[in-house]
């Protein structure tokens, strides 16, 4: 009788199963909706950093470009003041 008393207490019924089961899936969602959010934050943070770098080297072709300009120009500014 003992071995009876045993297995009624191991065993559950149905909606304990269920909500168990429940559980575990509502635990399941939650951790792929966190990953899901994790990867979404890490794509958008790339995105910045790759619009940032590519700002930053067209503003650095810019400068580099109008100091090349301005250089060339004085020069033959120079030249002109020179030989007048």
């Amino acid at each position: 009788m003992s071995e009876l008393d045993n297995q009624k207490e191991t065993t559950m019924d149905d909606k304990e199963v269920q909500e168990r089961l429940h559980a575990v899936e509502v635990a399941q969602a939650s951790g792929a909706a966190t990953l899901a959010g994790a990867q979404a934050t890490q794509a958008a943070a790339q995105a910045g950093t790759t619009a940032t770098t590519a700002a930053m080297q067209a503003g650095n072709m810019a400068a580099m470009a109008a100091g090349g300009l301005a250089l060339i120009a004085g020069v033959f500014i120079g030249l002109a003041i020179r030989r007048s």
